[in-house]
C-alpha cells in the first residue's frame, strides 16, 4: 500500500511542473492585454475597454475633469457640455441661474420652466386670474379666452350671451353658426324656421336641395314639382331613381333607346353598349373587314390587328426577313 502512495506522489511531482509552464504563458498574455486604466476611469459595463467616471470626460487618453458651474450636476454624455441645470435652475450662458416663479405658478415636469395654476393663465412674466363670466366654466386650454359658454349661451365680447332660438328650433351643440338647428319639416329662413312645402311625390330629405325635401323615385324635380319621369321602352330606372339607362343591346338616342346594329363578323360588347368585330376582322366604323395577313405574319394578341413572326419585321404592310 505504501509503495503505491509513493508511485503516485512521484507522478504528482512529474506533472506539476509541466501544468505550471502551461499556464504562466496564458496568464502573461491577459497581463498583457489588460491596460491599465487612467485615473478616473473605470471598465465598461459591456465590452471591452475603459471609460471615464460621471464628471469627467476623454481627452486623448485621459480622463479630464469636467467644469460643472453651481446648481448643476454632471450626465454621462459623450457630447454636449457634459452638465445639466438642477430642477428650479436654467441654462444661461455658462451658468445655472434660478427660475423665478410667480405667484400661482409652478415647476412643470421637466423643471426648467414654469406654468400658471388652473383658473390663472401666462401673461408676461405673470399668472393672472382668468375672469369668468357669469353662465361661463373654466377650460384647461393654452389659447383663448380660457373659458367657454354654459350650454343655450354664446360668447359675446367678455360676456356669456343668451342664444336665442326661434319657434320649431332646438339648440345645437356647435361652437359655430347661430346655435340653433331647425326642426324636421322646417329650414332657416332669415333667422325663423318656416315650414318646408313637400310636393307631391316628394319627401322630406336633410340630405336633399335648400327646398329641404327630394323626389320620389321614378320622378324628378321641375319648377318646385316632382314630374313622373318618361322610361322609354327597353330602358329602366337606375339605382338613384332619378336617371334611367337603356338595357344591354340598346344605346341612348335622345330620349329612346335604340338597338344596336351589329355588323357581320361581329359581336356585342361585355357592357352591352357597343359592339367589336371577332379576331380575323377590323373595325372600319361600320362594318367588320378580313384581316389581310401578309406572308410571315400572323393575327396578334388583340384577334384585330396582325404582327409580323419572330424571323420577320414589319415593313410597311409586308413582313420581310
Amino acid at each position: 500500500m505504501k509503495t503505491i502512495r509513493r508511485h503516485r506522489l512521484k507522478i504528482l511531482h512529474l506533472l506539476l511542473p509541466m501544468a505550471i509552464a502551461v499556464l504562466i504563458p496564458d496568464v502573461a498574455s491577459a497581463q498583457g492585454r489588460s491596460a491599465p486604466f487612467p485615473p478616473n476611469a473605470h471598465a465598461k459595463s459591456y465590452g471591452n475597454g475603459w471609460e471615464c467616471d460621471r464628471g469627467y470626460r476623454k481627452v486623448d487618453a485621459a480622463c479630464v475633469a469636467i467644469a460643472v458651474p453651481e446648481n448643476a450636476i454632471p450626465v454621462a454624455e459623450t457630447y454636449g457640455k457634459g452638465w445639466e441645470c438642477k430642477r428650479g435652475y436654467r441654462t444661461a450662458n455658462e451658468a445655472c441661474v434660478a427660475i423665478r416663479v410667480p405667484p400661482h405658478g409652478y415647476l412643470d415636469t421637466s423643471g426648467d420652466r414654469w406654468r400658471c395654476e388652473r383658473g390663472h393663465r401666462q401673461a408676461g412674466e405673470a399668472c393672472v386670474a382668468v375672469k369668468v363670466p357669469e353662465n361661463g366654466y373654466l377650460v384647461d386650454a393654452v389659447f383663448g379666452s380660457g373659458w367657454e359658454c354654459e350650454r343655450g349661451y354664446r360668447q359675446s365680447g367678455e360676456t356669456c350671451a343668451p342664444i336665442d332660438v326661434p319657434a320649431n328650433a332646438f339648440l345645437a351643440d356647435t361652437s359655430y353658426g347661430n346655435g340653433w338647428e331647425c326642426n324636421r319639416g322646417y329650414r332657416d329662413d332669415g333667422g325663423a324656421c318656416v315650414a318646408i312645402e313637400v310636393p307631391a311625390n316628394a319627401f322630406l330629405s336633410e340630405s336633399s336641395s335648400i327646398e329641404g325635401w327630394k323626389c320620389e323615385r321614378g320622378y324628378q324635380e321641375s319648377d318646385s314639382a316632382c314630374v313622373a319621369m318618361k322610361i322609354p321602352a327597353k330602358g329602366y330606372l337606375l339605382r338613384s331613381g332619378s336617371e334611367w339607362q337603356c338595357e344591354r343591346g340598346y344605346e341612348r338616342q335622345d330620349e329612346t333607346c335604340a338597338a344596336i346594329k351589329v355588323p357581320k363578323n361581329g359581336y356585342l360588347g361585355s357592357r352591352g353598349r357597343d359592339w367589336q368585330c371577332g379576331r380575323g376582322y377590323a373595325s372600319n366604323g361600320t362594318a367588320c373587314v378580313a384581316i389581310h395577313v401578309p406572308e410571315g405574319g400572323h393575327i396578334d394578341y388583340s384577334g384585330n390587328n396582325w404582327a409580323c413572326d419572330r424571323s420577320h419585321r414589319k415593313l410597311n404592310d409586308k413582313c420581310v426577313q
